[in-house]
């Protein structure tokens, strides 16, 4: 009998590691592995087969040497190191705003900023795009009255017309874990720090920012992860503006390398080094964040 007790979590486990192994690993090892080889055609027009072949490093040079996909890169750092601490300080003030004793229907508040995180990225660019193309846009055309020229698609604009957009989407959701978090404090803290008149700025800096510190770190983990992948808001943007190209960011280079020249294990190649460029990221902001907590 406890011969069978011995096995009994991993046969209860075994739905979910396979699943986990057929969806994440073997994915990544298939990646992995199609970045290291090439195809090579055989025949003057490929007629007598194609052959697959070891090309150790030679689709990583040649991402490299990419300079649309490096510039991609760089563009998402940037978007990274502006949006996403705004995100995060809206996120932050919105939690501990409807989480005060004052706060009056907090549910309905809750609910309102978590929805935009319920609307696809393609929806929710498309709705924007509204308020963004001219003759199309009523706040364009009521800046234009007063003499105001408004391009939110020009290319200084353009890419933090999808940082709002992405904020928009996003902060409610980081809101939500940070008020669970705040959730998690023990009230005789607050009972504590009202015996102690400390006033609502004081039990916010005092005890609600150090005691929220994993949520806000978890989080911003998550929203450094999302910029190195974002995608879906400047590929319909692109229609519209002619300053987002086919390599605008990292997914959109990897995107158009696979299936617009069919270069596949090039694309794979790049798939990596998008992973491992997020990876860094959120390793170097992980170790930021540890080295100040000692």
């Amino acid at each position: 009998m406890t011969k069978h007790l011995k096995y009994t979590p991993w046969v209860l486990m075994a739905p979910f590691l396979a699943l986990f192994l057929l969806t994440f690993i073997l994915p990544i090892l298939a990646a992995v592995g199609s970045s290291f080889t090439k195809v090579r055609r055989e025949g003057l027009f490929g007629e007598e087969g194609i052959v697959s072949e070891f090309a150790w490093f030679e689709n990583y040079a040649q991402a490299l040497a990419d300079g649309g996909f490096i510039a991609s890169i760089g563009r998402m750092v940037l978007f990274g190191l502006v949006q996403v601490p705004v995100m995060m300080l809206l996120a932050t003030v919105l939690a501990i705003l409807l989480e005060s004793a004052s706060a009056r229907w907090p549910g309905f508040f809750r609910a309102a900023y978590f929805l935009p995180y319920g609307i696809p990225g393609v929806i929710a660019t498309i709705l924007w795009s509204f308020l963004y193309v001219p003759g199309l846009s009523p706040i364009i055309d009521a800046a234009a009255v007063v003499g105001i020229e408004l391009n939110f698609l020009g290319p200084s604009t353009v890419l933090w017309s999808i940082a709002n957009i992405v904020t928009w989407t996003y902060t409610g959701y980081n809101m939500m874990i940070i008020i669970a978090q705040l959730k998690s404090i023990p009230g005789e803290l607050y009972e504590a720090a009202r015996v102690d008149g400390a006033s609502g700025w004081q039990v916010a800096w005092k005890i609600q920012l150090p005691l929220i510190r994993p949520a806000l770190v978890l989080t911003t983990v998550f929203s450094i992860i999302g910029t190195m992948q974002l995608f879906a808001e400047p590929q319909v943007l692109s229609t519209s503006s002619t300053a987002i190209d086919s390599q605008y960011t990292p997914n959109l280079s990897a995107y158009t390398t696979a299936f617009a020249y069919n270069a596949y294990n090039a694309a794979a190649a790049q798939a990596v080094l998008i992973a491992l460029a997020a990876f860094i990221l959120s390793f170097a902001f992980l170790r930021l964040t540890n080295r100040k907590s000692v």
